[in-house]
């Protein structure tokens, strides 16, 4: 690197040949011309004695070039390439297995609302610790259309400061996360639980609307949002029947699924066979279980099928269709979670779900619910944890002391009936 300067005053001094330092009133300042940036690195170096100016200079220069050849920057990157470096760091994490496509996604989306609050433009370097004190006000106060629980926003903090810790450990910013405002505990005892529980009566009646309006839409099945409107519908009624993660459901594959026929006590039942993979669970585990066949996967292959194939032979996509995507117009590319979101609100709004301000309702709440229907069917913690990739001990702490068919149940532990009536056991 070559000095742009080549004279020098009395009150400038080289330093290495490539930079000086100069004299501002009494105070010695440092300057170096960084030939990969275009920029002049500038500061004071806060010292009015020469000797001491170029002893501290001699160390920054040192610093600033080592920096530049490991291919770092003197000045700050913005906020919004801040957050580019950490998503392709976790890009890598998910393509490495490390983590699921669906979390990727989620970390994106916190990031993204992030971006929205600090500005896109806001250089790295110039954040400071405070700078994110009113997130929760930002994020709680002023939506609009949805609203926005205090879990959500916590786990939004959480995902900023892991990326803040990971940018300053690589010298892109000057604090390694933001203070927070602290935010009151949430009591997620069981009445908070059951609050976000769907009835039965609900769900019965949010699954005849998602019928009616799948065979509504399939009237007109070739405009496009009849397309994603049915899909996504067929998608909620799985999540209703299976209780599987939204990020599991959504990489379900056809080839993962398999229809199953079996004769119980004298009766004929058709069970569809799911599988859950490794890489798409969330505790990275690959899981197997039947859930009765309501032939939603069946509607849904005669309607994808005809049209994958003939897109297949027209080569406007390359896989084969035991490859693709069961929740997706192509195959390729799954339903968005916006449109999830949408339809799911306007579901429940047609179904006539009764006080939705004060219960936390969310697609999330069908596998709430299907857990619980198995819980009160007197499954073990053990069955219920299999069946939904899940630690018996949540399934215990969260569930098993939450519904009030169950209360009722472990209160009549030492009843027995006796002649038509309910009798205390003898101890």
């Amino acid at each position: 690197m070559t000095a742009k300067k080549k004279t020098y005053s009395d009150d400038e001094v080289a330093i290495y040949d490539d930079a000086m330092i100069y004299k501002r009133g009494d105070i010695w300042h440092f300057r170096l011309w960084l030939a990969k940036e275009g920029k002049y690195a500038r500061f004071s170096l806060k010292t009015k004695n020469r000797s001491t100016a170029e002893d501290r200079a001699k160390v920054e220069y040192i610093n600033l070039m080592a920096e530049q050849q490991s291919g770092k920057t003197y000045f700050s990157k913005t906020t919004k390439q801040g957050v580019e470096m950490y998503l392709a760091q976790r890009w890598k994490d998910c393509e490495a297995g490390l983590i699921v496509k669906g979390r990727y996604a989620t970390l994106k989306t916190h990031l993204e609302h992030w971006l929205d609050f600090i500005e896109r433009d806001k250089k790295l370097k110039e954040l400071e610790r405070t700078a994110c004190e009113n997130y929760y006000h930002a994020r709680t106060k002023t939506k609009k259309v949805l609203s926005i629980s205090q879990t959500t926003v916590e786990n939004e903090q959480s995902t900023i400061n892991a990326m803040m810790t990971w940018l300053f450990k690589r010298n892109e910013t000057l604090i390694d996360g933001f203070d927070f405002k602290k935010l009151p505990r949430i009591d997620k005892g069981d009445d908070a639980l059951r609050r976000s529980i769907f009835t039965d009566e609900e769900i019965a009646d949010i699954t005849t609307q998602l019928e009616s309006d799948i065979a509504e839409a399939s009237k007109n099945i070739d405009e496009d949002s009849n397309l994603v409107k049915v899909i996504v519908c067929y998608h909620l009624l799985v999540s209703i029947i299976a209780g599987m993660r939204r990020g599991e459901q959504l990489q379900l594959r056809w080839q993962d699924i398999g229809w199953l026929e079996r004769n119980v006590a004298g009766t004929d039942f058709s069970f569809v066979k799911i599988r859950v993979r490794a890489e798409t669970s969330k505790v990275r585990k690959t899981r197997v279980f039947v859930v009765k066949d309501r032939e939603y996967f069946d509607n849904l292959f005669k309607l994808l099928h005809p049209r994958f194939t003939a897109a297949e032979k027209d080569k406007q996509v390359k896989l084969k269709f035991p490859d693709a995507l069961i929740f997706s117009t192509n195959g390729v590319v799954p339903i968005t979670v916006r449109a999830i979101d949408y339809h799911f609100d306007r579901v429940l709004d047609a179904a006539n779900v009764k006080n939705r301000d004060t219960r936390d309702l969310v697609p999330y709440s069908f596998r709430h619910y299907f857990i619980t229907q198995r819980v009160n069917s007197n499954l073990k913690p053990t069955q219920v944890a299999e069946m939904c990739g899940t630690s018996v001990t949540q399934i215990e702490k969260t569930y098993y002391h939450t519904t009030e068919d169950k209360m009722i149940t472990n209160a009549l532990a030492d009843y027995v009936m006796k002649d038509g009536l309910l009798v205390p056991v003898v101890v």
